[in-house]
């Protein structure tokens, strides 16, 4: 008897599994600090670019744990 025949592969995934913690983290690093920055200084715009800054600065180096 013969097995049956696989599936074809589908198509690669649009992210890995990596990518996806590491960007997922770096929004939650960013949420965090915009937050607390927010909660200091009622300014909506600090918080804004701090939160964007801190999620931005982190992708690098979450990138570099996370292997």
């Amino acid at each position: 008897m013969s097995s049956p025949a696989s599936p074809p592969p589908g198509p690669a995934p649009f992210l890995t599994v990596h990518t996806a913690i590491i960007l997922l983290a770096s929004v939650v690093i960013g949420l965090v600090v915009g937050g607390l920055t927010f909660v200091s200084s009622q300014a909506v715009a600090a918080a804004v670019l701090a939160g964007l800054t801190a999620a931005g600065v982190s992708i690098p180096v979450l990138r570099s744990l996370i292997q």
